[in-house]
């Protein structure tokens, strides 16, 4: 690739990340310390990833470019730097030249980069998010599932009831899901009022902050959790079932008939917390290939 694409490649990349970060700090609730946190964690993990890749992917593009003017005079004093020019034949150690110094110290930075790379590797194979992986994988196998992968920017409940119901033939928009949401929380104070509590002090919310709460169900990328869920079943009259790495299937809305929504919650799968992803019949040649 032209050095100057990959350049606006890189740059382009960083505009996205920065539009993906803005949503993760507006889904952090405010006075949430714990999720703060969290999401600066993400945030930073997501920029060291996206430097490390656009520096190996300069790295590589460098490497199989032709030599351009710069890297020829380069060779050329790396080849000169070898030649005693001025200093009579003696037992004196070569000196290196600048260029080649460059070389070596650009080598053993490289290496030193695998190194941690590697440890990283094999730090991670332990790690909770990778083994939360491993038992969805037997979960979803022994019941021939496949999960369908939700990006996390806070819409992931929504987003993945969007994708069930549209396995039901049901097209809804994620914003219309929040909204009803909202709307049927609203009209049912009575019905979550007294399972909602500040996260700073664990009072229960007021009539007020209650209504709070219910315009930023509708109007922000806030989480959507237990009560949430409770909501949607009440509003689309349909059961949900809950896939989780461990513990008992969770159901909801067992009063509600027909084919349930099906959804996964990873508690590892991000820093950020707790993430829900859509679960479906897995494919017939998906299924094939693992036979």
């Amino acid at each position: 690739m032209d050095q100057n694409e990959l350049e606006q490649k890189h740059r382009n990349e960083r505009k996205e990340l920065q539009a993906k970060i803005q949503g993760i700090k507006k889904a952090a609730p405010k006075g949430d310390k714990k999720r703060k946190k969290e999401a600066t964690e993400e945030i930073a993990r997501l920029e060291a990833e996206l430097d490390q890749r656009h520096q190996a992917e300069l790295e590589a593009n460098e490497a199989a470019v032709p030599l351009d003017a710069a890297q020829n005079e380069v060779a050329t004093e790396e080849m000169l730097g070898g030649l005693d020019i001025n200093e009579e034949s003696g037992d004196k150690p070569q000196k290196l030249s600048k260029a080649q110094k460059r070389r070596n110290k650009k080598a053993q930075e490289e290496k030193e980069k695998v190194e941690r790379i590697a440890i990283a590797e094999k730090d991670n194979v332990n790690s909770a998010r990778n083994i939360e992986n491993k038992q969805f994988a037997c979960i979803t196998s022994k019941r021939n599932l496949q999960i369908k992968q939700i990006p996390s920017d806070g819409h992931c409940l929504y987003n993945a009831v969007v994708h069930q119901l549209s396995l039901q033939g049901i097209e809804e928009k994620m914003e219309l899901v929040r909204q009803k949401v909202s709307d049927h929380m609203k009209c049912n104070i009575d019905e979550f009022l007294c399972f909602l509590t500040k996260p700073d002090t664990g009072d229960m919310l007021t009539p007020d902050e209650y209504e709070k709460y219910c315009d930023d169900v509708a109007n922000t990328a806030d989480w959507g959790g237990h009560h949430e869920m409770k909501a949607i079943t009440e509003v689309y009259k349909k059961p949900i079932e809950v896939l989780q790495a461990e513990g008992p299937l969770l159901k909801m809305g067992e009063e509600f008939k027909g084919h349930p929504i099906m959804l996964s919650y990873h508690h590892h799968a991000y820093g950020l917390g707790e993430h829900y992803n859509s679960v479906m019949e897995r494919e017939k040649k998906l299924a094939e290939d693992e036979t």
